[in-house]
């Protein structure tokens, strides 16, 4: 954990000032106190980043979950709802203790990819008004239609009658910071890699602010700021902690919150690991029981000091990837910067420019959904391209669980148009007594619902093993195996295992690239199959 600290740290901080924004944001579209974001988003970084086992996920209030708990203010009020948090920790860590979390792997690459792509693309749509100075809508509002009556896209079309010139100018200036600091000042040397660009690009907003705000054209107004809690005193610090109710321990409605804030909070986490493992470098793979156990954990210590519910982020974890985070380390020390930010200089916090934020915020959207990843897409033929494309359109047009259950209705439909029946596909064999030789044999059609055993096994196979995969029998081979398959290939490097494949076309020793040999064999190429 405290191996890469070079680069967790400087994660950890770009993180934080992703998440400060956010927090407030998703508190405020919540209709809850502001207060209650910031402690789900320190509950998330320490708590659940301590118990988790992923290595690059980072956890704190859900935009999913607004919804729910303001409907759920409103009907039962805070106190209650805090409660209801409460329960639905209990109930995940339940989930976790019955190894529920292998539900996480039956959602297709595809619809895995979408979400990542419609992240990124929401993420562009919503810091628009935010990047111009006009912020009517909270940070934390990423649904299609919004608490104050607007859309996405009217909000975007408003600015242009409210730019605000000075947040415009400071975010054009942080955007450019960023820009170079990553293509060219990054690598020059490592005081540029130590000290990020959106740390940077935030102090020169906070700096600019300061210089501008007794100017008539470019002063930045207190609504476009960060606007974090500052109290007076230490008793006005622990007044803003709300503790629940348990008058109402008892009442049906409470349960059923508290159960449905379980049910979705499980569900997107679950998601945003399968998305965040795809995005590690090095492919290591969560342990999906174990993160639910951490995030009921989480719910249930953030129910019980006013906090809202908790789910893993897949903004701040693609943030935390995306400026060089290693371990979980980035993860509990950004929760540990909104702690101590928060005590000792929330003033300064609240000289941030949201604009400057959001200059940050679009780089993290842009990687997310690449222009050439459409295209990768679909190449690989309809199959993948519908059920990627259907979730991206639920994201942007609906939400995210909207997105979600339409690309994985899409996914399952193209399973059974290709008649996909045979679900029996996987056949383990040791050819020695120490376990180290080991035969893996696919049936004849393996698909996406069979990820989850495939990965159990390979991760079951010892350093120094080797592995003979037999693939004679297998007619088709659905595009999330092979990139299963070709990700294991960096792991078993790693781990010095070799690897025999087994082809009706032949046998190859350690090929340089499955996904390229599976693609042609599925094409029918076997002399470029044999060349490899």
């Amino acid at each position: 954990m405290f191996k890469h600290l070079n680069k967790d740290f400087p994660a950890s901080i770009v993180v934080f000032f992703v998440a400060i924004p956010l927090c407030l944001g998703i508190a405020l579209a919540s209709g809850a106190p502001l207060f209650s974001g910031l402690i789900a988003g320190i509950i998330g970084g320490i708590v659940v980043g301590a118990i988790s086992g992923s290595s690059l996920g980072v956890s704190g209030p859900a935009a999913g979950l607004a919804a729910i708990v303001l409907a759920a203010i409103s009907t039962i009020g805070y106190e209650n709802l805090l409660l209801a948090v409460v329960i639905a920790g209990a109930i995940q860590i339940g989930f976790g203790l019955l190894k529920a979390g292998i539900i996480g792997y039956y959602f297709p690459n595809s619809v895995i990819k979408g979400m990542l792509t419609g992240i990124g693309i929401i993420i562009i749509l919503k810091q628009i008004p935010h990047f111009f100075g006009y912020d009517s809508d909270p940070q934390g509002d990423w649904a299609f239609f919004q608490v104050d009556g607007e859309n996405t896209f009217s909000e975007i079309f408003n600015v242009f009658n409210n730019i605000s010139p000075g947040a415009t100018l400071i975010a054009v200036i942080g955007m450019t910071i960023l820009v170079l600091w990553e293509a060219v000042l990054s690598k020059k040397g490592k005081f540029f890699k130590l000290v990020q660009g959106p740390l940077v690009a935030v102090v020169v907003g906070i700096v600019f602010y300061l210089l501008t705000r007794d100017s008539e054209i470019f002063a930045i107004s207190a609504d476009h700021l960060v606007n974090v809690p500052v109290p007076d005193s230490l008793d006005s610090f622990l007044g803003q902690f709300t503790f629940p109710s348990l008058e109402m321990i008892g009442t049906v409605q409470i349960w059923v919150t508290g159960f449905t804030i379980a049910l979705v909070a499980s569900l997107e986490t679950l998601l945003c690991v399968e998305a965040t493992d795809k995005l590690d470098p090095h492919k290591r793979t969560t342990p999906t029981n174990r993160e639910l156990f951490a995030q009921g954990t989480g719910n249930l210590m953030s129910g019980l000091i006013g906090g809202l519910p908790i789910t893993q982020v897949i903004v701040r974890s693609s943030a935390n990837i995306q400026s060089g985070g290693q371990t979980k380390m980035s993860a509990i020390m950004h929760g540990f910067l909104l702690l101590i930010s928060i005590i000792i200089i929330p003033n300064i916090l609240n000289y941030i420019p949201l604009s400057v934020l959001a200059a940050i915020l679009f780089l993290v959207g842009y990687k997310l959904a690449k222009p050439a990843l459409f295209k990768e897409m679909y190449l690989k033929g309809w199959k993948q391209f519908v059920p990627f494309m259907v979730t991206i359109t639920g994201i942007v047009f609906g939400d995210l669980l909207i997105g979600i259950s339409l690309g994985l209705l899409v996914g399952i439909a193209v399973i059974l148009i290709k008649n996909y029946q045979n679900s029996y596909f996987l056949h383990m064999e040791n050819l020695d007594n120490g376990g180290k030789n080991v035969k893996m044999t696919l049936a004849e059609e393996v698909t996406f619902i069979n990820k989850g055993a495939i990965i159990k096994e390979l991760n079951r196979l010892e350093k120094n093993s080797y592995l003979i995969m037999d693939v004679t029998r297998t007619k088709y081979l659905d595009d999330d195996i092979i990139e299963i398959l070709d990700d294991f290939k960096i792991k078993a490097e790693e781990r010095n295992i070799d690897i025999k494949l087994i082809s009706e076309r032949g046998i190859i020793e350690n090929p340089e690239s499955y996904y390229e040999f599976f693609q042609l064999e599925k094409k029918h190429e076997p002399a470029e199959a044999r060349k490899l």
